[in-house]
């Protein structure tokens, strides 16, 4: 008789589970919006002037900010919420971000983006999807071999978050398309672009509209994913794209850097292949160019890396957006040996300032923590990189480790990383001294000791 109950218990348990399945999928499909297809066959004037658009609502600024209201939307983020609180999802889902690039980094990157809630997406891309492709991309299956990139994303994205505000555009950007695709105030653009002449046109002009921009280097021919680095663009090494892209922004429009960009540290593994035509012999690759300056050559990609880039793009977007400070690992290329270096100087500096080390309480390990963590690498005078590479592995040879705070202990929380030449002006001033005449030195050093305070819970 009990198991009978039991039975029927279960059976009613899942009857009522099937049910409330089906009518939350009905419900689901129902808030499908319809979509506006884009030939498969599409020709597009990459000037900009015929380029297609699938858009499933008015592309504009404003973004439902209700949107967690919604019981559906905000179970499908409970993760998310959970992670950021309420008001900082909100944030997330209120805002609007361009992904220029919708390859193996570009789409992956999207896919994320609207997996974490974003609210409206613009999606910018003139290609098509390839068998070849498949390999890297997010969504796309064999079924979306021949349709563009920009169509195959929103297809595919308008059931997995439809209440997103999705605009797919087939366009290539240049000057007659800016204005296009950067209106609207978009709160964060994504390069994802792998030629140069279009990367460094994109990162000027937002650059001088005032918009917040992540920028993809080269992901092909790696293989290790620890290697992937955020960081400023004056201090991606070890990628050629990054090399020509700093060069052309500084030479042609006078940047330096401040745009973030993804990276790896590891070097290349292959080159490009080398191009052959239609009779099987090698050939002039720009012969068969369909858009000036895109590459023909194919570079080795293994799918995975430029997965990890777009994820590394969609987490650092997210984060910012959501008002989450995300400190990322500092790219400082000292070894263990620098670390003994710096350590024994910091003694034998105290034993001659002070005639004893008693006072120093950092061990090498620290002292690694210290330069790479707190200083990255350089004088705590140095608000931006200017040695990377080995200009940064010889760097150290005229760095070393003081006290800030004369009156207190050589601790982690007291010791700056300084130039030689900067040593003997810092130990003949008061901290009154540079407080008054240089406050914001004074406020952002005792900023970065506080986070080591925070970090050690001193």
């Amino acid at each position: 008789m009990e198991r009978g109950k039991y039975l029927a218990l279960v059976g009613g348990g899942a009857l009522l589970g099937s049910v409330s399945t089906f009518f939350l999928l009905r419900l689901l499909q129902s808030q499908k919006r319809g979509v506006s297809q884009c030939s498969k066959n599409v020709t597009a004037d990459f000037n900009g002037v015929d380029g297609c658009t699938i858009a499933r609502m008015k592309i504009d600024r404003v973004v439902n900010e209700d949107l967690l209201k919604d019981e559906i939307v905000s179970e499908q983020l409970t993760r998310n919420i959970q992670f950021f609180g309420f008001e900082s999802q909100q944030k997330v889902t209120a805002s609007y971000v361009v992904v220029i690039g919708l390859g193996g980094v570009g789409s992956h990157a999207a896919s994320m983006l609207l997996r974490s809630g974003i609210g409206k997406l613009l999606l910018v891309d003139f290609d098509q999807v390839s068998l070849s492709s498949l390999n890297r991309h997010a969504v796309a299956t064999r079924a979306d071999v021949g349709i563009s990139k920009a169509q195959c994303l929103e297809e595919h994205f308008s059931s997995i978050f439809p209440e997103c505000q999705i605009v797919a555009k087939v366009l290539l950007y240049d000057s007659s398309t800016e204005e296009e695709i950067l209106s609207g105030h978009p709160d964060f653009v994504l390069d994802c672009i792998d030629n140069i002449d279009t990367k460094v046109a994109l990162l000027a002009a937002c650059v001088r509209r005032g918009l917040k921009v992540l920028s993809a280097t080269g992901a092909g021919a790696r293989a290790d994913p620890t290697r992937i680095r955020i960081a400023d663009l004056r201090e991606s090494t070890n990628d050629p794209l990054s090399r020509a892209v700093r060069h052309r922004l500084r030479k042609d429009y006078g940047i330096e850097g401040g745009i973030p960009v993804v990276f790896s540290l590891e070097k290349p593994k292959a080159k490009l292949l080398p191009f052959k035509g239609t009779s099987g012999e090698e050939e002039n690759p720009s012969d068969y160019q369909i858009v000036p300056g895109f590459r023909v050559r194919i570079i080795p990609v293994l799918g995975t890396i430029p997965a990890i880039f777009g994820q590394f793009m969609a987490s650092f977007v997210v984060t910012e957006l959501a008002g989450v400070h995300v400190q990322t690992e500092p790219v400082v290329n000292f070894d263990m040996d620098h670390y003994h270096t710096l350590h024994q100087r910091l003694i034998e500096h105290e034993e001659s300032l002070y005639g004893t080390s008693m006072e120093v309480q950092v061990d090498v390990e620290e002292v690694m923590y210290i330069v790479k963590e707190l200083w990255h690498g350089r004088s705590a005078r140095e608000q931006h990189v200017k040695d990377v590479g080995r200009g940064m592995w010889r760097s150290v040879n005229e760095l070393m480790l003081v006290r800030w705070d004369r009156t207190k202990p050589a601790s982690i929380s007291n010791l700056i990383l300084l130039k030689f030449k900067e040593v003997d002006e810092h130990e003949s001033r008061t901290l009154e001294d540079i407080k008054e005449n240089e406050p914001e030195f004074h406020s952002r050093v005792s900023a970065v000791l506080k986070r080591a305070e925070l970090d050690f819970g001193l």
